[in-house]
């Protein structure tokens, strides 16, 4: 079948090796800080460009300031020659302004001198028997990335294993705006997961539940932290079902679910409608790759790890998990957020 007979029938996508659709994977958290360049000038809609000029004769191969014969007086040149239409005056020589970054940058992301550090001495001539000082060493900025976590047992914080790889330092902002600090203390790569461990109270444990079975079609809710510094800087709660029960080629490790997440929202709890945890938000799937890669854009098609491989992991560490037998009735959605509030902290990483 022809690549344009895909094109008109959505029933005839190309079959994905599970190798490309692992490729597709984004990890739903670790958003760092990024900056856009600028577009360039473009003419106004409708513009004409302007016409040719003549060729004004050999002499323009010349230099335009030729130097002043030896003994002669030297005058400094004079200014540049602009073109017809071209900006005149002394702004006409100044660089285009560069456009403004998308997002302005946060506090602790401009390098300062260290302690101690004294500018260096500025233009002018050198003072007899005084040295210079030597040029000041600056610290480049550490990266910041952030994630989501929530507290599983007493001072124990879960999260992602990516969110939390390579951090030299972890800090755990609580709903009451509270900043703690946080140290891993166990990780798995294969399960993506980590644990936290608080210098002081996180806030209250989430359940999991007891029951192994999660069923297609259940309700599920999302809390966390998406897009830090873009979004809301407080938490964001989505809704969805769970499409499938398990992840990108048959991974039995994970489920698939259609609520939305974002990068950022890695690590963070997937609720059913009795306020207990049935997964770790983990990944989404790359639209745009899979577009590219079939001819189809895939919606709503996202990642949790299972909750029983969350308390397999928590046993093997000996942590012990809150589970719980499910409340005899569902809850709104609105009320699971409430209950996820105060156990759902916003993680920073730094590098």
């Amino acid at each position: 079948m022809t690549a344009a007979a895909l094109a008109r029938h959505p029933s005839a996508m190309r079959f994905i090796p599970p190798a490309v659709a692992v490729a597709c994977l984004i990890a739903a958290g670790a958003t760092d800080a990024q900056t856009g360049g600028g577009l360039g000038n473009l003419p106004p809609p409708g513009a004409r460009p302007s016409a040719p000029q003549p060729w004004p004769g050999p002499q323009m191969a010349l230099p335009r300031d030729k130097p002043p014969p030896l003994g002669g007086a030297y005058r400094p040149p004079g200014p540049a020659a602009q073109p017809p239409g071209f900006p005149q005056g002394p702004m006409a020589a100044l660089p285009r302004e560069k456009p403004p970054p998308l997002a302005a940058a946060g506090p602790g992301t401009v390098p300062r001198p260290g302690p101690g550090a004294t500018p260096g001495p500025g233009p002018g001539p050198a003072i007899a028997g005084i040295q210079p000082r030597p040029p000041i060493e600056r610290q480049a900025p550490r990266q910041v990335s952030s994630g989501t976590g929530f507290v599983v047992a007493p001072r124990q914080i879960m999260t992602n294993q990516h969110v939390a790889e390579g951090c030299t330092a972890m800090r755990a902002r609580l709903h009451n705006g509270q900043e703690i600090a946080a140290t891993v203390i166990a990780s798995d790569r294969e399960r993506d997961l980590a644990l936290l461990r608080t210098d002081a109270d996180p806030g209250p444990v989430l359940s999991f539940r007891r029951a192994a079975e999660v069923r297609r079609g259940e309700n599920v809710v999302t809390y966390g932290f998406p897009l830090a510094g873009l979004l809301s800087s407080g938490p964001t709660l989505t809704t969805g079902d769970v499409s499938a029960l398990a992840g990108i080629g048959d991974n039995a490790r994970q489920i698939q679910i259609s609520a939305p997440v974002q990068q950022g929202n890695s690590g963070g709890p997937l609720l059913d409608l009795r306020g207990q945890v049935v997964g770790v938000i983990v990944s989404k799937l790359n639209a745009q790759r899979i577009a590219q890669a079939t001819g189809d854009i895939p919606q709503n098609v996202n990642f949790a790890v299972k909750h029983t491989e969350a308390v397999d992991f928590m046993r093997e560490h000996g942590v012990q998990p809150l589970l719980d037998d499910p409340p005899p009735t569902l809850r709104t959605a609105a009320e699971i957020g409430e209950l996820a509030h105060a156990s759902t902290v916003f993680l920073r990483c730094l590098r």
